[in-house]
């Protein structure tokens, strides 16, 4: 089957923002002016293609991101059909609860458009996102929106950019007008002034700029050209003779700078006003990149080599499973983009993580919750397999002869639990499908039962996150569940070093146990995690005990020490022991290594920790003591207070225990008269000061 479209025409972009910046309504509008839809859903009202999950539309939030393949033809293009480009969209949510889903769907794309809100600026999950697509190397264009809103300012938000995300953004626009006397744009590059006509402003009309906007447009062309050929050595020359760069050269220029992440074009508009919106279209195509221009992915083999993935359609097949969703009509689907090679519906997959191979039964192209069947997928591609049973998110996919593993997707751990439990013997059953099904879509959710309650417990990214995914528990699986308080995911450690002996040994007849080892026990850096060490020597302990030894050590860090909470940052060192020809035996050493673990952290100053949020507040001038008094008494540290101007407000931003955030909305509310609003997102662990720790060991927190 030929190609549908070559690998230089396909962008696989995904829009990001803090939340209600307006992602949803720039997706909305995309799918409008590309022709998917030929109606424009609205989240006031609910009717969305992108949010098409019941939960989504009634909070007027994005929760799961949405794929969707769109085609566009550069509004300057004319009838020019060879311009013409396919764009697959992910439309990811804003609220720090659903990261994983900005996390994953980066991880895949080769480009991203960051929306901003033209009233607030950066805001912090904006921040966020900007640092996960640092971390992928995503190029990104901006998208500065809600001109049209009271207290819009397009120049204080573009400062916002420059200030708190990169000296490297650029203005490709300006604004005529803000507020209700926003009107159209300038646009600098080909220096033409351009309205959007048309009930939904689907004409796109290029006129001469106006006379009171001419100068400040000529001064802004000025720093866009000098950004632009500094990025080139022959372009900078030219520059710098006197020399005249045609448009068509300085487009060219410009993308490779975004692709190479060294300039970020700033666009601006507003979408729910349907103006700007098919100019950030345009910006897709010339400047973010096909997957033929970015470096190829790497993989390792089966010998542990770095291979180089590139995107040719005649390589072995290699593709990334990054999201599983359950789809109520065709069950699991399994989202993936195919870096290399082909893969039709029939063909078998080998997927590296479990060593299994899987049978593709039918490949289908997403327009959010529509399918649609396709026959193959090509390189460059992204789609969904309907039915694989053990793929989960972060498995590589491949030829089964050329076997590869990807670079996977890292989740962030819970900071937040929940105790749940059925309502009725027949939720029982029906709630461990549900639950394991939700935990192989989401990462960061994590089911644990409590040995010595036999109750369940939840764990996720926030109240909000583990609010929504018993709301799905109920709507789409029909479970019915009780849930306790929401209780803070506490980790413990050590602050010293220290050594100790673990001795097992039974005797009862017949065959005995024997057991022995000496640990050593010393603190990590935060964050580093756990780490064994075999210093074992001159076979004290035979090679076959050791596994087992680590084992028991490590199902007493699941235990913990003070508290019964898990134990991190801190390496474990096995360098003595002794065995018995006869009686000694892996369960004998496991038990072993647990008790000497036990013992050497209780004497290594264990200590418990907190996580601690990012807390940013927005607060009216009037009521700013009142809650800079109230995050005191949360045990908040105040890190620094701005004014956002001219609104009258302060931001706030503060670092605050998560053990002293609950409920705090309401307690905002009422202390702002409603005008209050704030974000959180997990900052850091740090250690809980004595008295808490107390409280927490005895159980009253």
């Amino acid at each position: 089957m030929a190609r549908e479209y070559p690998l230089e025409k396909v962008r696989n972009i995904g829009v990001i923002a803090h939340i209600d910046a307006g992602k949803t309504t720039v997706s909305e509008r995309i799918l409008f002016y590309t022709g998917i839809s030929h109606k424009i859903g609205e989240v006031h009202e609910g009717d969305t293609v992108m949010d098409w999950m019941e939960q989504e539309r009634e909070r007027g939030i994005t929760i799961t991101a949405a794929a969707t393949t769109a085609y566009w033809t550069p509004t300057t293009a004319g009838s020019d059909a060879s311009q013409k480009i396919k764009i697959n969209l992910i439309d990811t949510p804003g609220h720090i609860d659903f990261t994983i889903e900005v996390k994953r769907s980066l991880r895949v794309l080769d480009g991203a458009v960051v929306v901003f809100d033209g009233v607030a600026g950066v805001e912090p999950q904006s921040e966020t996102n900007w640092r996960y697509a640092d971390d992928y190397n995503v190029p990104r264009i901006c998208f500065i929106n809600k001109l049209d809103r009271l207290g819009a300012s397009f120049d204080r938000s573009f400062e916002s950019i420059l200030e708190r995300l990169s000296p490297n953004a650029v203005k490709m626009q300006i604004p005529d007008g803000h507020e209700d006397k926003f009107t159209g744009v300038v646009d600098l590059l080909s220096m033409k002034f351009v309205q959007f006509e048309g009930q939904k402003g689907e004409n796109v009309a290029y006129k001469d700029i106006p006379e009171d906007l001419k100068a400040l447009a000529e001064k802004e062309r000025a720093i866009l050209i000098e950004k632009i050929v500094e990025t080139d050595d022959q372009a900078m020359q030219k520059y710098l003779d006197g020399k005249e760069i045609n448009p068509d050269q300085l487009k060219i220029i410009l993308r490779n700078a975004v692709i190479a992440g060294k300039i970020y074009p700033v666009f601006c508009g507003s979408a729910l006003k349907n103006k700007g919106v098919q100019l950030v279209l345009d910006a897709v195509a010339w400047y973010l990149p096909a997957p033929i221009d970015i470096p190829p992915t790497t993989g390792t083999d089966d010998k542990g080599n770095s291979v180089a993935v590139e995107a040719k359609d005649e390589a072995p097949f290699r593709a990334l499973a990054f999201k599983v969703a359950t789809d109520p009509f065709v069950g699991q689907l399994t989202f993936f983009r195919v870096y290399s090679g082909v893969l039709s519906a029939g063909s078998y997959v080998l997927n590296t993580r479990t060593g299994q191979q899987e049978r593709i039964g039918r490949i289908v192209r997403l327009h959010a919750n529509q399918r649609e069947d396709i026959k193959e997928i090509d390189a460059g591609g992204i789609a969904a397999a309907v039915g694989l049973k053990a793929t989960k998110t972060g498995d590589t996919l491949c030829d089964p002869d050329n076997p590869i593993i990807l670079m996977g997707i890292d989740a962030p751990e819970p900071v937040i639990s929940l105790r749940i439990e059925p309502k009725t013997k027949a939720d029982q059953e029906k709630m461990g499908i549900a639950l394991r099904k939700l935990s192989d879509e989401d990462p960061t959710f994590r089911i644990k039962g409590d040995e010595e309650t036999g109750e369940i417990i939840i764990s996720g990214m926030g109240e909000l996150h583990l609010e929504v995914l018993v709301d799905r528990m109920r709507r789409e699986f029909s479970v019915e569940a009780n849930t306790g308080r929401p209780q803070v995911a506490y980790k413990e450690t050590i602050s010293n070093e220290a050594q100790a002996e673990g001795k097992y040994i039974r005797q009862s007849g017949g065959r005995g146990q024997y057991g022995h080892v000496w640990l050593k026990v010393e603190p990590l850096e935060r964050g580093k995690g756990y780490e064994f060490v075999d210093a074992i020597k001159g076979g004290a302990i035979p090679q076959e005990f050791i596994p087992a030894t680590e084992k028991g050590v490590r199902e007493a860090l699941d235990k913990g020490i003070l508290a019964g909470f898990p134990v991190v940052d801190m390496k474990v060192t096995l360098y003595d022991g002794s065995y018995h020809d006869v009686d000694s035996s892996e369960m004998a050493f496991k038990i072993a290594g647990s008790m000497a673990l036990q013992e050497a952290a209780k004497r290594a100053k264990p200590l418990i920790l907190e996580p601690i949020m990012k807390v940013e507040i927005i607060t009216p001038e009037v009521t700013l003591g009142e809650t800079t008094g109230d995050l005191a008494s949360r045990r908040g540290q105040i890190m620094s207070i701005e004014d956002r101007n001219p609104l009258n407000l302060k931001i706030i931003d503060a670092r605050v225990p998560l053990s002293e955030m609950f409920g705090y909305a309401t307690t905002l509310r009422s202390l702002t008269q409603g005008r209050g609003t704030f974000t959180m997102e997990f900052d850091h662990y740090e250690p809980v000061p004595q008295n808490i720790a107390q409280q927490i060991i005895e159980g009253k927190k």
